[in-house]
């Protein structure tokens, strides 16, 4: 039987197995290093039952009967990307582990793929790797959805003048390309960073580094 989930650890681990005895054996082997999981029978279990925003790591078997482990990453990857939601890293466990499916399931982004019966000393470090992984992916994607929340807030003058900002022009440069004064820039300069929680357009522009504004305005156009 599938488990409900209740808890809220931040360290919180999905089994997606179809064979009871796995889930158990690893649900015990995750107790032994504080670990704590939810166990599911089936990947429609999961998909009905679980969101996967609360877990740091998922642990797939490949094959299972109706939907297959492979079939479910895909389904999760594809939910994620339409509604922009974090997916956890994910580990496929296999009995019958061959290189194409390897490959397939790396493509798609999984962090690793283990052939049963797994050493639980190389489970454990697959594991611990993933939830190293999952703290710094979900670092990035909650820093990314709040930039684009505050974006949003911004008004059509105000983000003209972002871009400006972001492309290295001076108060000067920007009041002449948008016909404002200078002094008007200087004023919605001061809202943006308020807005944006720093202090300079050095830090603006840091917080923006790796986050091309052209996707935050395409996302918006949806």
């Amino acid at each position: 039987m599938s488990t409900q989930v209740t808890t809220t650890s931040s360290c919180l681990i999905g089994l997606i197995d179809d064979d009871p005895g796995v889930r158990a054996s690893l649900g015990m082997l995750l107790e032994t290093r504080c670990w704590p999981s939810a166990a599911f029978e089936s990947a429609d279990a999961f998909l009905i039952q679980a969101d996967p925003t609360q877990f740091s790591c998922l642990i797939i078997d490949v094959r299972m009967p109706g939907q297959s482990g492979l079939e479910l990453f895909e389904e999760l990857n594809r939910r994620a990307a339409a509604g922009k939601r974090y997916l956890p890293p994910v580990l496929f466990l296999s009995g019958h582990g061959d290189i194409p499916m390897v490959v397939h399931a790396l493509k798609q982004g999984a962090v690793d793929f283990l052939e049963k019966p797994v050493d639980h000393r190389t489970l454990f470090d697959a594991i611990g790797k993933a939830l190293r992984a999952d703290k710094v992916a979900r670092g990035e994607h909650d820093a990314q959805g709040e930039l684009l929340r505050i974006y949003q807030e911004l008004t059509p003058r105000e983000r003209e003048v972002l871009h400006e900002i972001l492309n290295g022009y001076l108060n000067k440069q920007i009041a002449d390309h948008l016909n404002i004064s200078t002094k008007t820039v200087e004023a919605h300069r001061l809202r943006i960073c308020h807005k944006f929680h720093v202090r300079t357009g050095m830090e603006l522009a840091a917080r923006f580094r790796d986050v091309p504004l052209k996707q935050f305005d395409a996302e918006q156009s949806l």
